[in-house]
Formats: C-alpha cells, sequence, structure tokens
C-alpha cells in the first residue's frame, strides 16, 4: 500500500482556524488596561498630587471603554477574529496608548514600555506582516512623542525634564525591544502552529486508515441486517417450491431462485465474519516479504533496488500494519527520489532487535537540517530527482512517517555516508518483540 509522502494542505482545515484570537481575549485584556490606565491617573493626580490633564486622559481611557461595549454589544464575544481585524484592535491599542502618553510627558513616562504589549500579542497569534506593520506603527508613535509631547506629572512649580539623550536610550531600548520580541515569539508561535498542522495531518492520515479498517465492521452489520430478510425470502421459496408441480413452467425459475438464495446466504456468513476471523495466510509477513510489500511498487522509476538480509535466529514476522507499510514505504519512495542511480535496502534481525536500512546514492542530506530531521516543515535536501512540483520537499511526509513507525515501537536515525562515499542513510530499528507483537488499534480523539 502507497499513500502520497506529499500531504496536501491547501483544502485542509487542520485547527487552524481554532487558533486565531478570539474578540473575548482582547476585549478582556482591554478592560484590564482601561482599569491599569484609570488606577495610575487617579493615583497620579489624587494620591502623588502631580497636576496633569486628568479630563483629556479620561477622554482617552473613556475611548477605549467605548470601543469595548460596542465589541461586546454588536458582536459575539466567542467570534474568531481574522489577521485584518485583530491588526485593527491592536493598531487602535498603540494609538490610544501614545495619545494618553502624549498628554503625560511622552516616552519620559515609565509607561511607555506598555508598547511591547500589543507587539507580544501580534507575534503570537498574527502573521509576520502584521506584526512589522504594528512594529513600524509603534516605532513611529514612540518617535513622535520623543519630540511632542505634553510635559511629565511633577510636582508643582519643579517640571522635571529628561536629558534628550536619556529619551533617546528609552527610544532605542523600545525598538529593540519590539524588533526582538516580533522575531523571537513570532518564531516561536511559528514552531508551535506547524508542529500543530503537522500532528493533525498525521491523524488525518490514521483517520483515513482507521475508516479502512472500520469496513469490516460496517459490513459485518450490514451482513446482520440482511439476515433477517434473506431468511424470510428462503422460507417463501421453499413453500413455493412446495406448491409448484415439477411439469409447472415456473419450477424451473423457484429453484434458480433457491440457488441464487443460497448463494446470498453464503456471501453474508462469510462477510458477517470478517472481524472474528483469525489472522490469514496475508495478514503475517516476514520481514522480507514485508519490504518485497513496500518496495514493489517502487521499482519502474528508473533506480536500481537491492536488497539483502543478515539475520541471527528465525526471521521476524509481523502482521500487517499501515502505519509501518506507510512508513517504510515513505522513506523508500524519498531514497528513489534523491537517489542517482541506486537504493540499497539492508535488513538485520536478532535474537532482540529488528533493523531495516535504507541507503541511496545521492547528495546526502544538508548538514544544516540533518540534526532536525523529523521534525515538521523541515527541507531534508537540496532537490529532488523525480518529484518537482510546488509544495514537495516539507518534510511533512517525513514526520508522519517518523510518527508512525515510532508508534509501531521502532526508533529512527538518519545519517549521510562516511566519506569519499555520498548518500543518505537511514536505520528503523525494532526491538523484536514490538515487530512481533500485533499491531494496536489507533483510538483517536
Amino acid at each position: 500500500m502507497q499513500i502520497s509522502s506529499d500531504v496536501d494542505l491547501t483544502d485542509v482545515d487542520l485547527g487552524r482556524h481554532a487558533r486565531r484570537l478570539r474578540l473575548d481575549t482582547l476585549v478582556r485584556l482591554r478592560w484590564l488596561a482601561i482599569a491599569g490606565q484609570s488606577a495610575a491617573v487617579l493615583t497620579t493626580w489624587f494620591i502623588l498630587g502631580f497636576d496633569l490633564p486628568i479630563t483629556l486622559c479620561f477622554l482617552v481611557i473613556a475611548a477605549s471603554a467605548g470601543l469595548n461595549l460596542f465589541l461586546r454589544l454588536r458582536f459575539p464575544l466567542s467570534q474568531r477574529l481574522r489577521d485584518r481585524a485583530a491588526f485593527a484592535l491592536l493598531a487602535y491599542d498603540i494609538i490610544q496608548l501614545s495619545g494618553l502618553l502624549y498628554f503625560t510627558g511622552g516616552l519620559s513616562n515609565p509607561f511607555a514600555s506598555l508598547f511591547l504589549a500589543p507587539i507580544m500579542i501580534s507575534a503570537m497569534s498574527l502573521a509576520w506582516q502584521g506584526t512589522l506593520w504594528l512594529v513600524l506603527l509603534m516605532v513611529g508613535a514612540a518617535t513622535f512623542l520623543a519630540f511632542q509631547h505634553g510635559p511629565l506629572p511633577w510636582h508643582p512649580g519643579r517640571p522635571l525634564e529628561l536629558p534628550f539623550l536619556y529619551v533617546t536610550g528609552i527610544w532605542m531600548a523600545l525598538v529593540l525591544g519590539a524588533g526582538f520580541i516580533a522575531v523571537y515569539a513570532s518564531r516561536v508561535s511559528e514552531e508551535a502552529r506547524q508542529l500543530s498542522d503537522a500532528l493533525a495531518a498525521t491523524e488525518l492520515v490514521l483517520a483515513r486508515e482507521q475508516h479502512l479498517t472500520q469496513l469490516d465492521g460496517l459490513a459485518a452489520a450490514a451482513a446482520h441486517e440482511l439476515g433477517t430478510p434473506l431468511a424470510t425470502i428462503t422460507l417463501v421459496v421453499k413453500e413455493l417450491g412446495k406448491v409448484v408441480r415439477p411439469d409447472d413452467p415456473m419450477a424451473e425459475d423457484i429453484a434458480l431462485l433457491a440457488q441464487e438464495v443460497a448463494r446470498c446466504r453464503t456471501i453474508l456468513s462469510k462477510i458477517a465474519s470478517l472481524g472474528n476471523e483469525g489472522p490469514g495466510m496475508l495478514d503475517e509477513l516476514t520481514i522480507q516479504h514485508l519490504v518485497e510489500d513496500v518496495v514493489g511498487p517502487q521499482r519502474d522509476f528508473g533506480v536500481a533496488l537491492s536488497i539483502s538480509s543478515d539475520g541471527k535466529g528465525p526471521e521476524p514476522v509481523c502482521r500487517r500494519n499501515p502505519g509501518m507499510l506507510y512508513g517504510l514505504g515513505n522513506l523508500v519512495e524519498n531514497a528513489i527520489d534523491f537517489a542517482m542511480s541506486e537504493v540499497r535496502i539492508t535488513l538485520r534481525w536478532s535474537e532482540a532487535f529488528v533493523t531495516i536500512g535504507i541507503a541511496d546514492d545521492g547528495p546526502g542530506f544538508s548538514p544544516d537540517v540533518l540534526e532536525r530531521l523529523g521534525e515538521p516543515y523541515i527541507t531534508s535536501r537540496g532537490s529532488r530527482r523525480a518529484k518537482v512540483e510546488e509544495g514537495s520537499g516539507l518534510g511533512l511526509g517525513l514526520f508522519i512517517a517518523k510518527t508512525l513507525l515510532e508508534r509501531s515501537g521502532a526508533s529512527m536515525t538518519t545519517a549521510n555516508a562516511p566519506a569519499p562515499e555520498h548518500g543518505a542513510r537511514v536505520e528503523v530499528t525494532w526491538p523484536r518483540a514490538s515487530f512481533e507483537r500485533k499491531p494496536r488499534k489507533i483510538e483517536l480523539a
């Protein structure tokens, strides 16, 4: 059985919609900001006794409260926001904070560091383009506030004027902090999204395999349901056979009908017993038959395939496992894609372990990605000999293959051939007990 190693995720929802920002999240965070801004303004005015334009400050804060009320009344808070809508709301937060800082000292105000909060949220949840525009907006706002702003609230008659060099240092700290947060947080978030997509794709492949295995149970259930009406038909045919005389023209038709009814009962009895039959001849494979089953569909691609074996003790036998067949098939297919002329498959076994090695004479793995092979969306090599279509070579097929093989109890290692040889080497090793055990049914949540 062969399944394409390049899983097309273009038209498949892998949970990306569920990872969008919820409107309720931004509304709650803005209420928290409103409470903090109000507390800071009131503390400065009433407790510290510093002079500031309190009316203008609360007008700016009231604008955020009004926006929150509008969003709560107009939209369901459980709504997931598209990137443009989330970007607009985060851009508003930067502009609103800029207005508040404008009346309270500009970048001299220690609360200027709150500029970084919308950048962090954007980097964790939006595409990098949106985060870049928010960073540019923040840099523009910070630059404006460095030159144009009201006085910093301080003791009456003793205005506090910070040196411009210090304000420049604050500006640089905000710009560098925003850039670092944008790059670091977006990179961490992107890796998490890629891993989530790859795991979802793996579950999709396994779900399809599970649907195939469930057909046996569905067929058996259908056979059971059809058994009752077929028994009635059989009884009616027998009664008709007793009534009709042998020389009657209908006798031959009734005999044919009885024969076909018996045939249907035989077929249904076989279908009903599919889920109860023990392992058949084709359900158990020796390791050499397993590899031949994988290699067979790959022999017509202009690459020589050789299989050698070296084992101690009896040859290991395993149950037919779709995950194992897919994983090995993907590795062989990748080796053929990059091989120049030959792919060598080596089978080794002992009393403790079973190993399948796959080697090709292609360019090998790139040194910069060799240690990360098996992770999703890692391009494993520089060029493919057989596959050149758009979207191929993302490493997702290898990730799925590695995941399925590990679920069967195997471990996979990758390396390049030692100099002066060239090519890639992949080894899949099972404990013999895991290789020969009956594959477990995979239950998906």
